[in-house]
């Protein structure tokens, strides 16, 4: 696809705020000032001197930015040509830009904007997965109220996943599984006996001899693998974060609802991620997951980057395909194909441009409400406990997440995570339980749990009416 052709930008240019500007936030504001068509001159972090700051590492003269708390602050700063930043997206909502692009990755927070921004007639470029998991359906059908769009972003590794699955159904390909490799990679230094992961360096002997699946039983190795390094994390929210989003996307769901978060090598992927019936672990076809990416100190990486395991119908096509490096199946049935990258802000442009230009979603044009990604309790936790989100990963110590079918909030329906979030509990919860939402107390004020009660009505009503 030649991509100039496809967004055909000729002179027009895309307006946009960024809200959040962390790693992607300053990503995307450095690729604002060197893509052709992107205008970025609006910056919202918690303190506008955060924003500020971030527009000055990106190459912004100081003296070109303007630091505003009122809306005719911010106007007069806009005509002026001025670059703004500011501590409340409400200083700047109405501002005549076409998208806005929420990144703070606070589930509160990113769900007000949201909510501001459509009502303020502008498209939302939604980075924060944590919003998307749990009103996401909710937002697009209330952006297609007004002819706007909601939409995942590229450079992160939904919208780079939706876009795989469906390049692969356009070309008729069957997938088996689709996903994405963990956050971190599990580097093995044989010589030593060590597995680093995220620059945490632990001894591993017992995973001596598990270097290379070979001929070996699927199963038999990840249980063994998972168990030689159990010292490690497995499991991070986030990643079941995305492939919920994904989920929604396209209607693909789960094999189960932890995922199976297998350690595998590049080439064996395609061999571990297929059914039973091929010698791999799935259940079934057409399923979502994650693995951790397994090499040695040096080996190239799969740097985060998506996959997608198909069939392999044709044996004489895949078997020239595997003598140009390939990654097919040991038993030449299944193979993936994968992207081995995101680049986070670096890459958002193309779907700023979609949206903006083709009027278009890089995700789904209606996601659908499939999977709800849920709150479980890993340890006991008292009456009265507080679940603070925190961290990098945005997690809640002693609670990990599952994706389990969405459904409607009521007292006994599991509490999507990012609505647990920061909640005190209003009774006892047992090791195994799930977290359900009449176990919360809820601050009726919050923005995402009224956006999800709105999403709940709609739905109720679209099913009446079918």
């Amino acid at each position: 696809m030649n991509h100039h052709a496809y967004f055909d930008r000729g002179s027009r240019s895309v307006d946009c705020t960024i809200i959040g500007t962390g790693g992607f936030g300053r990503s995307f504001l450095a690729q604002g000032q060197v893509v052709p068509g992107l205008s970025v001159r609006v910056a919202v972090d918690r303190e506008s001197g955060i924003a500020a700051e971030s527009l000055r590492s990106v190459g912004v003269a100081a003296s070109e930015i303007r630091e505003c708390s009122t809306a005719d602050e911010a106007q007069d700063a806009w005509n002026d040509g001025a670059f703004i930043a500011a501590s409340d997206y409400a200083t700047v909502a109405a501002l005549p830009v076409k998208v806005v692009v929420e990144a703070t990755g606070a589930p509160e927070s990113g769900a007000r904007h949201a909510r501001m921004a459509l009502e303020n007639g502008c498209h939302v470029a939604m980075v924060s997965k944590e919003v998307d998991s749990v009103v996401g359906p909710g937002l697009a059908a209330m952006a297609r109220e007004r002819n706007l769009i909601v939409s995942p972003v590229d450079g992160d590794q939904p919208s780079l996943l939706i876009g795989l699955i469906t390049w692969a159904e356009v070309l008729g390909l069957e997938i088996v599984a689709a996903g994405k490799s963990s956050e971190y990679d599990f580097v093995h230094d044989r010589a030593n006996g060590t597995m680093t992961v995220d620059g945490e360096t632990v001894e591993a002997p017992d995973f001596a001899g598990l270097e290379r699946l070979g001929d070996g039983d699927c199963a038999e190795f990840v249980a063994r693998r998972a168990a030689a390094t159990a010292m490690l994390p497995q499991r991070a929210v986030p990643d079941l974060c995305e492939m919920t989003l994904v989920a929604n996307a396209c209607g693909m769901l789960p094999d189960r609802p932890d995922l199976h978060c297998p350690i595998a090598r590049i080439d064996e992927v395609a061999t571990i991620l297929s059914e039973t019936s091929e010698g791999g672990i799935l259940s079934r076809p057409r399923v979502l997951d994650v693995f951790h990416c397994l090499r040695e100190p040096g080996e190239v990486s799969f740097a985060g980057g998506v996959f997608v395991v198909v069939r392999c119908k044709h044996d004489e096509t895949w078997e020239m395909l595997r003598g140009k490096g390939h990654a097919v199946s040991r038993s030449g049935r299944t193979a993936m194909i994968y992207i081995p990258r995101h680049l986070l802000g670096m890459e958002a442009a193309t779907t700023i441009f979609e949206i903006g230009l083709k009027g278009v979603s890089s995700g789904a044009e209606q996601p659908g409400h499939h999977i709800d990604l849920v709150a479980h309790a890993d340890r006991d936790f008292p009456a009265g406990s507080y679940l603070e989100m925190g961290g990098h990963h945005h997690s809640i110590e002693g609670v990990s997440s599952r994706m389990m079918p969405g459904r409607p909030l009521d007292a006994q329906a599991p509490a999507p995570f990012y609505i647990a979030s920061n909640c005190r509990l209003a009774r006892d919860v047992r090791a195994g339980e799930l977290i359900r939402m009449g176990d919360l107390v809820l601050d009726r004020n919050s923005e995402l749990v009224r956006l999800r009660e709105e999403q709940d009505r709609r739905l109720a009503e679209q099913r009446l009416s079918a």
